[in-house]
């Protein structure tokens, strides 16, 4: 059985920036919603999940980029769940531009139980005769470690709105490049187009706390942690590379 997943997505002109570049958050909105389609087709997703009270959550994305998405009006996305791994789930991302590679992209997931916060053993979670063994291919991509900070250049504050809210009751994951990239300003937004980036989720946060957006600047990468505001805790970490 073929277990990807395509889709033609048309771009709004509200997912793009004033350069006509696809935002970030855009792109990982249609990531997670592709996702989560292909889950479901596949036997794994919500309504299997949500009834165990049981849902997936991201853990790491590693994006590669050959031309950031700009100045074009609609994406190819296709996405195959890689198989599984005790307590962790693969899946690959491609996006092109017609039949152009635009960019590759992994990622990593876990089932967690809502009520005891733990991660649950996949093999013994799920009966779906697609979510099958992980084995490793080319075209997975290869994580590369978040730096910690070794100084503060720039910080910003956000307070946790109720549209930043998913379904799980959790903070959607495209807020949080939101937060990271914001400090950023506009000099560095508008003249730069990301190359690669790695991102990887810690903690959630809820409705009605703060996050503290720290971020480093060297050269041409940029190193971002996103905190608690209230308790000081580490909610992400993410390294993005600019050309």
């Amino acid at each position: 059985m073929n277990l990807t997943t395509e889709k033609l997505i048309n771009i709004t002109y509200s997912e793009m920036d004033y350069n006509l570049v696809l935002k970030p958050s855009s792109l990982f909105n249609y990531l997670q919603d592709l996702a989560s389609e292909n889950a479901e087709n596949l036997g794994f997703g919500y309504s299997a999940t949500y009834p165990k009270n049981l849902g997936w959550f991201l853990l790491k994305y590693r994006m590669e980029f050959e031309n950031y998405p700009k100045s074009i009006k609609s994406l190819r996305l296709t996405t195959e769940p890689r198989g599984f791994h005790k307590l962790f789930a693969y899946r690959n991302f491609k996006i092109y531009n017609g039949e152009n590679l635009l960019g590759k992209i992994s990622s990593t997931w876990s089932l967690v139980n809502f009520e005891s916060k733990k991660l649950s053993p996949i093999d013994k979670s799920i009966n779906s005769p697609n979510l099958i063994p992980y084995t490793k291919k080319d075209d997975d991509l290869n994580y590369e470690k978040i730096p910690e900070l070794s100084r503060i250049d720039i910080e910003k504050f956000f307070e946790i709105r109720f549209d930043d809210i998913d379904v799980n009751k959790h903070v959607n994951n495209a807020n949080y490049i939101i937060w990271a990239f914001e400090p950023l300003g506009f000099d560095l937004r508008s003249s730069k187009t990301l190359k690669t980036l790695d991102v990887v989720f810690k903690k959630e946060i809820k409705y009605g706390e703060k996050v503290r957006a720290c971020v480093q600047i060297e050269n041409n990468t940029t190193i971002h942690i996103l905190k608690n505001a209230n308790n000081d805790d580490e909610l992400c970490a993410i390294k993005a590379e600019w050309t």
